[in-house]
């Protein structure tokens, strides 16, 4: 029967992916990780982990081992903390670009928090990318076009860029695409589709327009719209709230469907092994199904491809 003392600290090389992480986080040397380490290869008949520099990575054997016990080294090490009267929160870092975060995500983290009443979530809104050997970040939604190697990468959804405005401004399929030369087009410079992408989907050049409006955030792009500053191409996804109310309104009776995926969920491969990662991107799929379901462009007509 291998020590159960070796098992934890396996447990945390493999969490960690490095010898030097572990120690640290047990309290002691390098060397006496690797020793534990090679006590429970002795143990279990096979290599486990294998030395790459600082960092250490799991054969085989050392991933199929550590599904089988994580659960339950996690479970005695929570129990402990119950008998010793310490009940420390799970944390779970997220980074987001401030649109995605505040115009998606924290409409539902309610229901996160909900379901995980012992994680403790922190929320970090901005634009630059993760630097994972050096952020301390379990998972980023990161806003892209998804081509990220080294790395776990998936879309979160696919999405559909709208023309809208306000009401004030023109009522829903009230214009055509030719009306909008009359009116100040909207971007956002870092969107993936711009309006030359609408013009074209429907057949018509871009018109040079003097009266135009840039920002370079979706959010800024949406709410310029909603206070009828002019008429803006965005995401399904960004302004589910704007659309919902009656804020803004899609002022063509069709438009093309201009569909593509921006919003990516990122983080290493090994964070793959943590049960918060896993947890929270499960909650996360679940909840980019119930939008695609329920959105509410889901009512607007489209043009034939």
């Amino acid at each position: 029967m291998p020590p159960f003392r070796a098992i934890v600290v396996f447990y945390h090389v493999a969490l960690l992916d490095s010898i030097a992480r572990a120690a640290d986080r047990l309290g002691v040397t390098p060397s006496a990780v690797s020793q534990q380490v090679r006590v429970l290869e002795e143990q279990v008949g096979t290599s486990l982990v294998t030395r790459s520099g600082r960092n250490v990575r799991l054969t085989e054997a050392g991933e199929r081992y550590f599904e089988e016990i994580s659960e339950h080294v996690e479970s005695i090490i929570r129990s402990t903390e119950t008998m010793r009267g310490i009940r420390k929160p799970t944390t779970i870092a997220i980074r987001a670009t401030p649109t995605i975060a505040t115009k998606w995500l924290l409409p539902r983290l309610g229901d996160f928090l909900a379901r995980e009443p012992g994680t403790e979530v922190h929320l970090d809104g901005s634009n630059e990318p993760v630097d994972f050997t050096r952020d301390a970040v379990d998972l980023e939604i990161r806003h892209g076009t998804g081509g990220w190697p080294g790395l776990h990468v998936e879309p979160l959804t696919s999405e559909r860029f709208l023309p809208v405005c306000s009401p004030s401004l023109a009522g829903p399929g009230t214009l055509s695409f030719e009306d909008f030369v009359r009116f100040r087009l909207i971007q956002s410079v870092k969107a993936q589709i711009q309006w030359a992408t609408g013009f074209d989907a429907v057949g018509i050049a871009e018109p040079r327009i003097a009266a135009r409006l840039s920002f370079d955030r979706s959010h800024m792009a949406i709410e310029a719209a909603s206070l009828g500053l002019g008429i803006a191409l965005e995401s399904e996804l960004m302004m589910e709230s704007e659309l919902r109310s009656g804020r803004l309104v899609v002022p063509v009776s069709r438009t093309p469907e201009l569909r593509m995926s921006t919003q990516w969920l990122v983080c290493p491969r090994s964070n793959l092994r943590k049960r918060r990662v896993v947890r929270l991107l499960e909650w996360l799929r679940e909840k980019a199904i119930e939008w695609q379901e329920n959105s509410p462009a889901n009512s607007i007509d489209f043009l034939p491809k």
